[in-house]
């Protein structure tokens, strides 16, 4: 095999070359800082109204709504970064573990993204936005999408406004109807860790706690938490962590998961994260499979 030729343009740089190399680094390191730090700083657009922006869409099969047995539901989690990356999350969607789900819960939607995935996976969704993100000048939200029929959709307005970008959380609310058993649904995106502490992030999470213990029916929170303390506080409310142990979801963190009331894993081995996410996010999608509890089942939950 030949042995490639360098290009004719390449020379090895000498120590003076290395220094002017280091400088241009420096320079241009300098001149893009007070951009990134006015992406920081710009101040957020919040959609405080609890009435919308709505947008919805109906793109599932009809299926039979006679009551029956609940088979178990697949629920998804994904934070598709400022959904930047459409066409690589419907495949990561369309892959092993996330096919076929009942129910999914996305965070950092637009609009657009909403609608395109789910007329690609045929499901119906609601979204609500939060705010208008300053970098991207894009709606910024959760949204609840479902291949079941779905109704009741709500934006419910999360205390503590983050510093620096002055930004407000939103969760989307909706009732998934499934074989005639009325499912509640959060799609949740609790404030990061630099702008709000862990008691704020707390009283964001007990809000929509304060709007489920409204709901007789099961009921689904799932989302991007920010956070491995919120945990242990669903928990002492009464929710199951199904996703406890799934490990990592973004970078070295485990912050992505869905809990539970009313619904139980459907067995060992229900749960898990998707390693490859195809370059569609910084964040990797969680999976649950969950069955009705008897007391769902008898109206008792």
């Amino acid at each position: 095999m030949d042995t490639p030729k360098p290009h004719p343009r390449f020379t090895e740089p000498g120590p003076l070359s290395r220094h002017r190399g280091r400088f241009r680094r420096w320079s241009l390191t300098l001149a893009t800082a007070p951009l990134a730090l006015a992406g920081c700083l710009a101040h957020t657009v919040n959609l405080l109204d609890p009435a919308g922006p709505r947008f919805e869409g109906s793109y599932a099969a009809i299926p039979s709504l006679r009551a029956g047995p609940v088979a178990p539901l697949r629920v998804v989690t994904f934070n598709i970064r400022l959904a930047r990356e459409i066409d690589r999350a419907i495949d990561v969607l369309r892959g092993k573990d996330l096919e076929g789900a009942d129910i999914i819960a996305l965070q950092e939607m637009d609009p657009e993204g909403t609608e395109r995935i789910a007329r690609a996976l045929n499901l119906n969704y609601v979204y609500f936005p939060a705010a208008v993100h300053p970098t991207d000048s894009a709606y910024f939200g959760p949204a609840v999408l479902s291949r079941w029929p779905i109704d009741s959709g709500a934006k419910i307005l999360l205390p503590h406004q983050g510093i620096l970008r002055h930004q407000r959380r939103t969760a989307t609310a909706a009732t998934v109807h499934v074989r005639g058993l009325p499912i509640r649904v959060y799609a949740v995106h609790l404030e990061t860790q630099i702008r709000i502490s862990e008691r704020s992030r707390a009283d964001q999470i007990e809000t929509v706690l304060a709007d489920a213990a409204r709901f007789p029916g099961p009921v689904v929170i799932a989302g991007d938490f920010n956070s491995t303390m919120i945990g242990p506080l669903l928990t002492r409310s009464g929710y199951t962590w199904t996703t406890k142990w799934v490990g990592p979801t973004v970078s070295l963190f485990s912050w992505d998961h869905i809990f539970v009331r009313g619904l139980a894993p459907a067995g060992a081995g229900s749960a898990g994260v998707v390693r490859k996410v195809l370059g569609a996010s910084d964040h990797r999608p969680v999976w649950s499979l969950v069955v009705p509890t008897v007391r769902a089942l008898s109206g008792q939950d």
